[in-house]
């Protein structure tokens, strides 16, 4: 039999639930089923398992080429050194955001490398990556766009019943609604074709949200429509794009989750998250479009408030490596 393919996982910041909740996910992991190589800070680690209240073991190896996977143990690529002395869970942290970034970065350039088939990510801080000197990268999708020397990414939302890709995500909502351009729709447009056609999704439908209330009522609430989104869906279609709009916000949501659409290319930030979450929240997952490899998230943040309380819910984590392991292989539905 063929060995499951490698994904690496980031541990995400050591003062989040982002190790508790890795740990929780891998009591119910078959680890003839699913090779994962950790990528953090094992005494984070060792903290997250002890939230946990889990019986998980590690071993720390050098690099992934190095993993002798018939070892009855999670491997770890260690990128933490030692506990900060002043380390607090739930706190932001410089020395945090830092550890949660290199990791990132060591997952990434071994995928980019081929020596992993897919990467899953758990949750960083912003505030701490930020505190940490990484000034321009706002999050993972920024990380993983300058690693990979890219210039169009794109997040994509998916749970069960609902798939959708956003124009632009870390931007103010003023800057959100000046980014809907006819140029930057149809870069989206075509990045999602590819992308899903790749990832075993032939022919994907896509339908096109509104900006405005009502889809801008002719012009009267709004001219996006018309300027810029109109023409952006027309040239797609004669690029070969299946896509349709765009519809108004309030009701392409529930079309999509209907069959009657693929997926749904939402134009700003909690346009797209709030249908996902409402929908699913627990089992929703991130993906991200653009980049040479598979990489899949957690749809959730550090949760500073409750880390270190062994209270986190690990089925996102769950979701996002099954999705990993989907979407490597091909077979998006």
């Amino acid at each position: 039999m063929n060995a499951p393919p490698v994904i690496g996982v980031t541990l995400g910041d050591p003062a989040g639930i982002g190790p508790e909740v890795l740990v929780k996910a891998l009591e119910s992991i078959d680890r003839g089923a699913m090779r994962l190589a950790l990528y953090g800070a094992g005494w984070g680690l060792e903290r997250g398992a002890e939230a946990a209240r889990a019986a998980v073991s590690f071993r720390r190896w050098p690099e992934v080429a190095a993993i002798d996977w018939s070892v009855p143990e999670w491997p770890l690529i260690d990128v933490g050194g030692d506990a900060p002395a002043d380390f607090r869970m739930g706190e932001v942290s410089a020395a945090c955001g830092d550890i949660a970034v290199r990791a990132v970065e060591a997952a990434a350039r071994d995928a980019l490398a081929g020596r992993t088939a897919a990467m899953m990510t758990c949750p960083i801080n912003k505030e701490a990556i930020h505190a940490a000197g990484y000034v321009d990268d706002i999050g993972h999708q920024e990380i993983l766009a300058r690693l990979a020397g890219v210039d169009w990414t794109a997040t994509m939302l998916m749970t069960p019943g609902l798939k959708v890709v956003h124009l632009s995500t870390h931007k103010s909502l003023i800057e959100a609604a000046r980014y809907v351009t006819r140029a930057n729709v149809l870069s989206k447009l075509r990045l999602t074709h590819q992308t899903l056609t790749r990832w075993g999704l032939a022919a994907p439908r896509i339908a096109v949200a509104a900006l405005n209330p009502h889809g801008g009522e002719g012009g009267l609430l709004g001219r996006e429509e018309i300027d810029e989104l109109e023409p952006a869906v027309a040239d797609a279609r004669n690029a070969g794009v299946n896509v349709t709009g765009p519809i108004p916000a309030d009701s392409i949501f529930n079309r999509a989750i209907a069959g009657e659409f693929d997926v749904v290319l939402a134009l700003f930030h909690d346009q797209g998250h709030i249908a996902i979450k409402v929908h699913d929240f627990h089992h929703s997952v991130t993906a991200t479009l653009g980049i040479p490899f598979v990489r899949t998230s957690v749809d959730h943040g550090t949760a500073f408030d409750i880390a270190g309380q062994g209270i986190a819910d690990p089925t996102g984590v769950r979701a996002a490596l099954d999705a990993a392991a989907t979407l490597a292989a091909g077979k998006l539905s």
